[in-house]
């Protein structure tokens, strides 16, 4: 059919970009969705059905131009036992105990140029207390962790109270014409192939306020099929101090005050289907940000993601007191063996010329590689594996040159986050994460365990730990997760339980037996329980 809606199927939705990532992968669904430009969009009725696996009533009004549908209801549990631990789950915050979540909303449309769409997100945490970096650590480990308290706004506990607060969530207002759209959103963003984490833009943090101009289908041309999406929004700080924020150093205090300004941000990708290779996708992202006072009024400052990509090129981020991200991605789907690659590679410092990126390609870089495939097995089920690596942490160029790890800034000094969380991948600045994924899959069903080894900042640790010779005080979780999903009628459900062990929790590097009765413990066992409900409103 034609254009009819754009209603969109939120980032992170329970179990739906799942399936439909799935059934691509077996040659059921459009094999010109890039799923490097998210969320996505339905375009029709009937594909609206099958993104929400509900033959859904639409009321009628304007004499049958005005389109009306009740999105899904979505509620989400967790509940920690130790310390804070997981990532891509939007607003809900990292936190210990318990949490919850809940979302619901409707869709409305006139005729294919306007659409509405309100899906507001409540959040709730206990926000328990639990043991954050020691005091006991040394001052010259506290100097190390200020640089980069210093320079991102990304606490480690939100408060000392319980947490409560409701969000725009996945809303939107949009002006559309055939394949293009413009409108204004709170919409969380995915950008790039990852599964497990996204190097530019992810939904680790609340949705932000944003202008976009997107495509609302892969367009065709000579060269072949593209989907892109430009953005222009506002970054909020979370309002939360380090820790510790009286500590000394060789007299001098460790803590320095941020401005108390939000943040612009002004991005772009861009994913290419060429014709002449089925199912390649060549995918580039880019975004800048900087203090909203530091904005030059000009178009290179509202739109600096337009301008060159090396320093000599005529723009000077150092003096705008601006930092960028850009990346480069691929993802290669084979239908016939059920599979895709994909990988990512970024850098967060503009190279001097293309000699100077020729030669050290990989200063300022981090990088993913991923493996998705699906095995037939008896009674319509299929088996799913995937295996996926992600890195943040900073080369050796750090020794030789000036080096910020990814996220974290010294001039826009909340760094790339929202409301305290990163916006891109979940493990954070300098983390590194492997990730290994077995189910056995029949539709929604879906029942299956992951394996997770995440290392937290090992940025922070060579700088903290490198002048005692060191090796062994690195902290690593490893984890290994359950996970059972299914329908039930109008139902969509999951259901999850992780073992984690964290290995030197919080850069804990021996046991002391003076202050074990206050909790200093360097190995903890943490357990993490979750569950999702969707109702789907339908026949």
């Amino acid at each position: 059919g034609g254009l009819l809606q754009a209603q969109s199927l939120p980032v992170g939705s329970p179990l739906l970009e799942d399936i439909y990532r799935r059934r691509q992968l077996t040659g059921d669904r459009d094999s010109l969705v890039s799923f490097l430009v998210r969320p996505l969009v339905s375009r029709t009725k009937a594909e609206a059905d099958t993104l929400f696996q509900a033959d859904v009533e639409e009321e009628r009004f304007l004499n049958g131009r005005g389109r009306f549908r009740v999105l899904p209801a979505t509620t989400k549990q967790q509940y920690n036992t130790h310390h804070p631990f997981g990532w891509n789950d939007g607003p809900m915050i990292p936190a210990n105990g318990y949490q919850s979540y809940f979302t619901a909303g409707f869709y409305a449309s006139v005729g294919d140029w306007l659409s509405v769409q309100l899906q507001p997100e409540w959040v709730y945490a206990a926000n328990r207390p639990f043991a954050t970096f020691p005091t006991q650590h040394t001052d010259s480990i506290w100097q190390a962790y200020y640089t980069f308290a210093n320079d991102i706004d990304n606490p480690e506990k939100y408060g000392d109270r319980n947490y409560t607060r409701v969000f725009p969530g996945q809303s939107s207002v949009r002006f559309n014409y055939k394949k293009l759209s413009l409108g204004i959103s709170t919409e969380s963003l995915w950008w790039g192939p990852g599964i497990r984490n996204s190097l530019v833009m992810s939904n680790n943090a609340p949705g932000f306020l944003h202008l976009t101009l997107n495509s609302r289908a892969p367009m065709k041309t000579f060269l072949g099929h593209f989907e892109w999406q430009l953005i222009s929004g506002f970054l909020e700080n979370s309002g939360i101090l380090p820790l510790d924020t009286s500590r000394q150093f060789e007299g001098q205090p460790l803590y320095k005050p941020k401005p108390d300004h939000n943040r612009y941000i002004n991005a772009m990708t861009i994913a290419w289907q060429p014709k002449w290779v089925p199912h390649l996708f060549l995918g580039f992202s880019r975004s800048f940000y900087q203090y909203n006072r530091d904005i030059p009024k000009s178009i290179n400052g509202y739109l600096p993601v337009f301008s060159g990509l090396f320093k000599g090129s005529g723009h000077d981020d150092f003096a705008l007191g601006r930092d960028q991200l850009l990346a480069f991605s691929f993802r290669w789907v084979f239908p016939k063996e059920m599979a895709e690659v994909y990988a990512e590679f970024g850098r967060n410092d503009h190279a001097q010329n293309s000699e100077d990126f020729l030669l050290e390609p990989e200063h300022s870089r981090a990088y993913q590689l991923g493996l998705h495939k699906l095995f037939k097995a008896k009674k319509e089920r299929e088996v799913e594996l995937l295996v996926e690596m992600t890195q943040t942490q900073a080369p050796a160029t750090g020794n030789l040159r000036a080096l910020q790890p990814w996220y974290v800034h010294y001039q826009t000094r909340h760094g790339y986050t929202n409301l305290g969380q990163v916006i891109g991948a979940g493990i954070g600045p300098g983390g590194n994460s492997q990730t290994l994924a077995l189910s056995i899959n029949k539709g929604l069903q879906k029942t299956g365990i992951v394996f997770d080894r995440i290392v937290h900042n090992n940025d922070f640790y060579y700088q903290a730990f490198t002048p005692l010779h060191k090796f062994e005080y690195h902290w690593v979780d490893l984890s290994v997760t359950a996970l059972k999903t299914w329908q039930f009628r109008n139902l969509l459900l999951s259901a999850n339980a992780s073992f984690i062990r964290s290995f030197n929790y919080q850069w804990r590097y021996k046991e002391n037996p003076a202050t074990l009765l206050n909790g200093w413990r360097k190995d903890i066992n943490n357990l993490q329980l979750g569950c999702a409900v969707s109702y789907l409103f339908g026949k």
